[in-house]
């Protein structure tokens, strides 16, 4: 087989038929662009599972009379409360925080931010027992036992703003694969009514081929490889599409959030090693189309 002359058929016709190369490769590029995006989401949310889940606590908040008037816990009811809570089980630990040490960890959590803290004052924040369980999804059994004790002014869980926030981030996940199962389909099309006009164009040639003895692999091999290089010119620009929503836009919107540790950031590492996913990804997809179209629909 004359690799110089498959080849030269290769870019025969994707200049050929150049335009609808062009809408293949942005509608590839679209699709596993959106199909990256929901990779790096669904790791994003692990992450955050793992660091979050690993940190989670119940805030049972307390009183203003006893934020005010017992700093130390020695009084009742706080005294009787810190001690239901370290003998219950499932609880792992219980720190109590008064309102000048509350104060200073919100400082701390909001540094980034000096026009809160400067807004915040201690007396508006309220002591409190920190509580650490032995497994974190079992937080409700704190807030049943403790919501509405004297003493508690309210007790926070930590869990439902993290599955609201959980919640959040899956409905971009599911929204970015159901997107780019959209764009995948209208690529697949496109790529078998490329091949098709393709053969159609170029079916004397392969017809004189098939007469002087060339075998059908040969004379199908051109368009599988064009199916294939217009894939990965998509992947590619998925790619460059990645880092430039990272460079200038979630740096930008959300690079507070990123340094604060909120959120974790999306690396340019993590990009790279999708990448070879989304490569191989494009060339299964156009390979196995472009198989499939010259089987059914197109013979040569």
């Amino acid at each position: 087989m004359r690799t110089s002359f498959v080849f030269s058929e290769v870019v025969t016709g994707l200049r050929r038929n150049v335009t609808m190369t062009i809408a293949m490769v942005l509608t590839t590029a679209i699709s596993l662009f959106l199909f990256g995006v929901g990779l790096l989401v669904v790791n994003m949310v692990g992450k955050m599972q793992d660091d979050y889940l690993g940190q989670l606590e119940v805030a049972v908040m307390l009183t203003n009379d006893i934020s005010a008037n017992d700093k130390d816990c020695t009084q009742e009811p706080c005294r009787g409360l810190r001690t239901d809570l370290e003998t219950m089980s499932g609880v792992d630990t219980v720190v109590f925080e008064n309102r000048e040490k509350g104060y200073e960890r919100f400082q701390k959590i909001f540094e980034a931010q000096p026009e809160l803290v400067k807004l915040a004052r201690p007396e508006a924040i309220p002591a409190m027992f920190r509580v650490k369980l032995e497994d974190p999804e079992r937080s409700d059994v704190i807030v049943q036992e403790f919501n509405g004790k004297a003493g508690v002014k309210n007790v926070d869980d930590q869990s439902q703003d993290l599955d609201r926030l959980f919640g959040f981030l899956n409905g971009v996940r599911d929204a970015a694969l159901a997107l780019a199962l959209l764009q995948a389909a209208a690529a697949l099309l496109l790529i078998s009514n490329t091949i098709q006009v393709s053969a159609f164009t170029r079916r004397t040639e392969v017809g004189i081929m098939r007469l002087v003895g060339a075998t059908r692999w040969y004379t199908q091999l051109p368009f599988l490889i064009e199916a294939v290089v217009a894939g990965v010119i998509g992947a590619i620009a998925a790619i460059g599409l990645l880092v430039v929503t990272k460079v200038f836009l979630l740096n930008r919107v959300l690079g507070e959030l990123f340094s604060s540790n909120i959120i974790p950031e999306v690396s340019m590492v993590e990009i790279l090693v999708l990448a070879p996913v989304l490569v191989g990804v494009a060339i299964l997809i156009s390979a196995l189309t472009g198989y499939v179209t010259l089987r059914l629909y197109v013979r040569l």
